[in-house]
């Protein structure tokens, strides 16, 4: 989606990684002034549930990549109907509305006349919820704004960029009692459902180390240059040095360990590796004066690691790499007493479970034992969620339909605004980090202390 604040970024590169810096400085001294007292038997959001809404009306808001994913997975359900669609590139709201034709759905109001139009869809009255799938510096502002027109707001990763904007959308979200949610899908995959059945069954024993990363080979996005991911994502790769993409690595780890429900992130420290990849590739793939050679020094380290130490004393790996040529990974790794879940690729080690937890169970043993642990979100709707077009092996349309499900009934959902930010405010913590000799920082309790008196789920 095209705006204003996209076109600025286009031109101003190098003064994102500053703003988001100074924004930083004083994180420890923040984060302890905003974790006040609450009153007793305040849960805020934590277990948020609104009435159950039989007829859900939806808008999306950013309809490319994955906004049409959602778009298309909005479609499939029964009980929802799509009222509203907000794009200012008028190619892609046309190929939304051709979306929602060919599923034999009535056609939604347009909005993206205007950059701001989608300010004008917010004051519609017959909306419930709104999905938000736009680039990363939206985020927040749309989020905030969505939740006080009264409406439940569902944003893509990272649900914000800075300290600040995460405290914004908690407060907001405890202020309207509206549900605010990343759509985190790699919480849903068939791995980390197995992985977290087997957390909660206890048969890893107590958890004392999770491994996440989000590895992947994205240059190519380079080549989308005045639209598409690639045309403002780029810039985000120049301009700034840490893990800017944590959530897709961190979100399962968090859910296995509990964080914000039995444990939280303490403090973190973070450290990056030089940065070449993107410049290497641009030189390759674009003329000498193509603006992405124009760029000069890019500051986004090409691997970032960092460690992660909860209050409870376990610890995290993090890492990200989106610049250089590998394999897909995300990691996907929890050490417990007993033994040791790991993915890419997927195997396990389970003392008095698989084996002595010696070694480790792969082939068909090991689809043998997925199958008897599978959670049963997945047993129930796999096929169904494997066959739907664009979703990822089936997590997208299983996130979806829990969200829907949650709603539709009035039930808590499964991620709240606190866990959307404790997963996205690692990306600026990281950057504050790297660039003061990888010393440790505090990560803000966006749960006010309440995780101490959540329950695991």
């Amino acid at each position: 989606m095209n705006t204003p604040t996209r076109r600025d970024f286009l031109l101003n590169v190098a003064t994102l990684g500053a703003g988001l810096m100074l924004a930083n400085k004083n994180q420890k001294a923040h984060a302890s002034a905003t974790e006040n007292t609450i009153p007793a038997g305040d849960n805020g959001v934590m277990s948020l549930a609104d009435k159950p809404i039989d007829n859900l009306r939806v808008a999306v808001l950013g309809i490319g990549a994955r906004g049409s994913t959602h778009l298309g997975m909005l479609l499939t359900f029964e009980g929802v109907e799509v009222v509203a669609l907000c794009d200012n590139h008028r190619p892609s709201l046309d190929k939304a509305l051709e979306q929602v034709t060919k599923a034999g759905r009535p056609l939604p109001a347009e909005y993206g006349k205007t950059d701001d139009d989608w300010k004008r869809m917010l004051e519609r009255s017959d909306i419930h919820a709104v999905f938000v799938a736009t680039p990363w510096q939206l985020h927040a502002p749309m989020g905030v704004a969505t939740m006080l027109s009264g409406k439940h707001v569902f944003i893509e990763v990272p649900i914000a960029l800075t300290v600040e904007e995460c405290w914004q959308l908690v407060n907001t979200a405890e202020q309207t009692k509206r549900h605010c949610m990343m759509l985190e899908n790699t919480c849903y995959g068939r791995e980390e459902l197995v992985c977290l059945n087997l957390c909660r069954l206890g048969l890893l024993g107590e958890l004392l180390h999770g491994e996440a990363a989000y590895l992947h080979d994205l240059r190519s996005q380079m080549k989308q240059v005045d639209h598409g991911i690639g045309s403002w994502r780029t810039l985000h790769y120049a301009a700034r040095n840490g893990n800017l993409y944590p959530t897709h690595g961190i979100g399962p780890i968090a859910q296995y360990m509990g964080i914000n429900r039995s444990d939280r992130f303490d403090y973190l420290s973070s450290m990056s590796s030089p940065a070449r990849g993107r410049a290497l590739y641009a030189k390759e793939h674009f003329p000498a004066d193509h603006k992405w050679n124009k760029i000069g020094v890019w500051k986004g380290g090409d691997m970032n690691t960092s460690i992660i130490k909860t209050l409870r004393g376990k610890t995290i790996l993090l890492q990200w790499n989106e610049t250089t040529p590998r394999p897909y990974s995300r990691l996907n790794h929890i050490q417990g007493t007993r033994g040791i879940f790991a993915s890419f690729p997927t195997r396990v080690s389970i003392e008095g479970e698989t084996h002595s937890g010696e070694e480790w169970t792969e082939g068909s043993k090991l689809n043998e034992f997925l199958a008897k642990y599978d959670h049963p979100l997945w047993k129930k709707l796999s096929v169904t969620a494997q066959a739907t077009a664009g979703g990822h092996g089936g997590m997208d349309y299983i996130m979806m339909w829990r969200i829907i499900t949650c709603l539709r009934q009035g039930e808590p959902l499964d991620q709240n605004v606190y866990d959307s930010t404790s997963w996205s405010v690692l990306a600026p913590l990281t950057e504050w980090s790297v660039a003061n000799r990888s010393q440790s920082i505090d990560v803000p309790d966006f749960t006010r202390g309440r995780w101490n008196k959540n329950e695991v789920t």
